[in-house]
Parts: structure tokens; sequence; C-alpha cells
């Protein structure tokens, strides 16, 4: 997509994009050979069972200060799943060129690999402070938009595998995304449904995913129509919702 845009007419803004974006600046479009986003893994990497998490609990981010669908996206990765969907539209990558990685210290936001086996990444505290600067000030940086990283502390920084068996958002989505269509849309109203439905206390956290899996198993064999207009995508996302909410009328009775 941006590479179909006008001259900087699309800034990315989402912490992930624009680093992937930043660090693609270091060569040629041509010569990017993987994207690959990070994951802190949210609050729940290392808890054994995740049944009966409660809300305050999936609220409770390790790494980042954010609102309540977007730490409980966090923390089911739903929004690595669209994350990646969305780098592959915005960077006109195959999926199988875009990996997703848990990197608990949430420092290194994306990292770019070229086909000289070098990578690039980039570095910065975990907030939203540096990439909306510089899609604010692009082509230039703001002074002290972020805290700079202490080089002279010491800092230990690990890259692990996303398991897709604790984590099975993932690669539901990224099956949505390469189906295409309206499979994205629909994953994601869904999840909205489902998301809702736990803060409000009427589904386990362990239903979430469940929940959007039976919706997308209805809608696949008639989501690969092409989406033309807005209304499209309303008119599909209207479906899923209802037919979400349908589903959680059945879980909680």
């Amino acid at each position: 997509m941006i590479s179909k845009a006008r001259e900087h007419q699309i800034i990315p803004v989402d912490s992930e994009h624009s680093a992937i974006w930043q660090c693609a600046l270091a060569g040629k479009s041509d010569e990017i050979s993987r994207l690959v986003l990070t994951a802190s893994g949210g609050p729940f990497l290392d808890r054994s069972n995740l049944r009966g998490v409660s809300v305050a609990d999936a609220l409770k981010h390790p790494t980042w200060s954010m609102g309540a669908v977007v730490t409980i996206n966090s923390a089911t990765l739903v929004n690595k799943g669209l994350e990646i969907i969305e780098a592959h539209y915005l960077f006109s990558m195959p999926y199988s060129a875009i990996e997703a990685v848990i990197h608990r210290q949430s420092v290194v936001h994306s990292m770019v690999e070229f086909h000289d086996g070098s990578t690039i990444a980039q570095a910065s505290p975990p907030n939203m402070k540096g990439a909306i600067a510089y899609a604010l000030n692009f082509p230039h940086r703001l002074t002290h938009a972020s805290p700079a990283i202490d080089w002279s502390a010491s800092h230990s920084w690990s890259f692990e595998p996303i398991d897709s068996q604790r984590f099975p958002a993932v690669a539901l989505a990224r099956h949505c995304g390469e189906i295409g269509g309206a499979m994205p849309a629909i994953f994601n109203a869904a999840n909205e449904v489902a998301v809702e439905a736990f803060i409000a206390e009427k589904i386990a956290f362990t239903s979430i995913v469940p929940l959007i899996e039976a919706v997308l198993t209805l809608r696949e064999q008639s989501a690969s129509s092409t989406l033309r207009e807005l209304a499209d995508v309303s008119a599909i996302e209207d479906d899923a919702r209802a037919l979400a909410q349908k589903h959680l009328i059945r879980l909680v009775s």
C-alpha cells in the first residue's frame, strides 16, 4: 500500500509498523526478505492455567499502558494477528515473509531482515511517543520525543517463538489474511463481540478465541467475495457481530 501511494502519503503510527517503516529505509524494498514484528506476550505468557482468568488479571499488562480492549487483545495476541495482516497490506509483503516473535521487554518494536543476512531493528522505550512524534514531524525527528535508552546500563533482551497452542489467535488471523476477502473483517468483528463479552464477565477468557473461530468457520465459504465499498465491509461486520452474538447466547445459556 505504501509503495503504491504518493511519497509520504501514508505514514504508519502503530509502533510495530512505524518501526518496520523506519528500518526499511535502510535498504531498497526489493532487498527486504522478511519483516519481524515483536509481541510482549501479554500478562499470561508464563501462566500455566488460563482457566479462571479474571478481567482484572487480563488488564495487568507487564510493559504497556493501554485501554481495556487493546490490553485484552494483547493478552490473547489477537492484536499481533491483526498487525500481521496490517503489515501485509502496508508493506506489500507475502504472509510467508512476515513473522512475529515474543520479546518480553517491548524495547525492540520490529525488525527488517535483508537479503544480505543483515537485520535492522528499531528500539525505544515501550510507549507511543516516538512513533507518534516521528509520524507528525517526518522527515524530521522531534528532539527528546521519548526518553533515550541508557546504553551504559546492563540490558537483557530475549526473543522467543510464539506458542501456537497457547496463542492460537495469531495463526487464525494469519489464515484469515491468506484467504483475504472479508475474512479479516469477520475476524475483527467477532473478536470485538468476544472481548466485550469477556469484559462484561459473560464468558471466560479461554472462550474468546473459540468464539471467533466458530464465526469464521460458518462464514469462511462465503467470505472470499471482493469488498468494493465501505458499505460492503460494514455489512460483513454487522453480519459477523450478529452471528457472534448468537453463539454468545448459546455459551451463556
